[in-house]
């Protein structure tokens, strides 16, 4: 089944992981035997190769760079600092659209044609589409920094990431989104980007419901009633995404799916953490929308760590496709299950890109 996975950090495992995502899975775990760096090491789960395997045509793609700040998390020192990284995450993208691995999608007309290049069959090698992304805002100097994005192709963007940011305030942390970020949604607004509300800590998540009417969508968020963390939404707030006709994506991270992960200590063999934890997000996600058309998947596979947090029935990426069969078990149509894998996430950038 085709799939869209609306949350990957593809160009931060290329630059900062050093990862060469035109290799093969396992030819990167190779690569990385006996380093020690990071926690992920030789234990990834995507590339392009294992996108392709596991029909995951399109993605949604980002780029990436926090400012220090008042954070506690590792950032740049200063905003310019954070623009040019993900400048460099952008020219790494293009790269691989200039050896024929990426394609960047803009607007419904490239959507629709990447559509059909993935059903042609007589196509042995095809690009995956990637719509382009920014993980948190502090990267944009000032406002003239947001559309001279838009014109290399941002279609979307979260005003936060972890901790306070420049612009909103993100996961583990409180405030609200301040006049620069008042300032940044009406922009946001303006160029018809979609709002990612995924990361925006509690305050600042329903100042954004107040006052921004634009396309808004959930890349990587998973339910606050099954981990009760504020990284997760609450029902009351799932419910105010799908009156706004957004779509959520799942993720994969394990601490994000079962309660009471410790990081460094839990692993998913001792914590049970399988595809069946998606799953129950999905159906949690259906149950409050009375339907299947405002989930999706999102999975941030390789945002910062492998299979050591990620379901124990996931290798690679292309395992997603046991997806389907899994939603079919529980009762969802086949409709049900197109929308979910792809089709959700598909129709409403159809909608808004009209």
């Amino acid at each position: 089944m085709f799939i869209l996975d609306a949350h990957l950090d593809l160009a931060m495992n290329a630059l900062e992981w050093n990862r060469d995502l035109t290799q093969s899975v396992q030819d990167i775990r190779k690569s990385e035997f006996g380093m020690t760096d990071k926690p992920d090491r030789e234990k990834n789960t995507v590339s392009l190769d294992a996108m392709r395997k596991g029909n995951v045509g399109i993605c949604v793609a980002t780029q990436i760079a926090r400012v220090s700040n008042d954070n506690k998390l590792p950032g740049w020192n200063s905003p310019q600092q954070a623009w040019a990284q993900t400048q460099g995450q952008l020219a790494w993208y293009k790269s691989m659209e200039d050896i024929g691995e990426m394609i960047q999608i803009k607007n419904s007309m490239e959507l629709n044609s990447h559509l059909e290049l993935w059903k042609n069959e007589t196509v042995s090698k095809k690009p995956i589409g990637y719509i382009l992304s920014l993980e948190g805002a502090d990267s944009i100097v000032n406002i003239d920094y947001l559309e001279k994005s838009y014109n290399l192709g941002l279609r979307a963007i979260g005003p936060a990431h972890y901790g306070p940011g420049v612009y909103a305030h993100g996961t583990d942390s409180e405030g609200g989104i301040g006049i620069k970020g008042k300032e940044l949604l009406k922009k946001i607004e303006e160029l018809n980007l979609i709002l990612d509300a995924t990361h925006l800590c509690d305050i600042s998540f329903w100042e954004t419901m107040n006052m921004y009417n634009g396309p808004i969508w959930a890349s990587h968020s998973n339910c606050r009633k099954l981990v009760n963390h504020n990284r997760q939404y609450s029902d009351e707030q799932i419910v105010e995404l799908i009156s706004r006709d957004a779509v959520i994506g799942i993720p994969l991270d394990a601490w994000m799916m079962v309660p009471n992960w410790i990081r460094g200590e839990s692993t998913p063999e001792n914590m049970d953490v399988t595809l069946d934890k998606m799953i129950d997000n999905i159906d949690h996600i259906c149950q409050l929308a009375g339907n299947a058309l405002h989930v999706g998947i999102g999975t941030d596979l390789d945002g910062a760590f492998g299979k050591e947090q990620t379901p124990l029935d996931i290798d690679t990426i292309a395992d997603l496709q046991k997806v389907p069969l899994m939603l079919s078990k529980k009762g969802y149509t086949k409709i049900d299950i197109q929308n979910i894998m792809s089709q959700n996430f598909v129709k409403f950038l159809q909608r808004i890109w009209k």
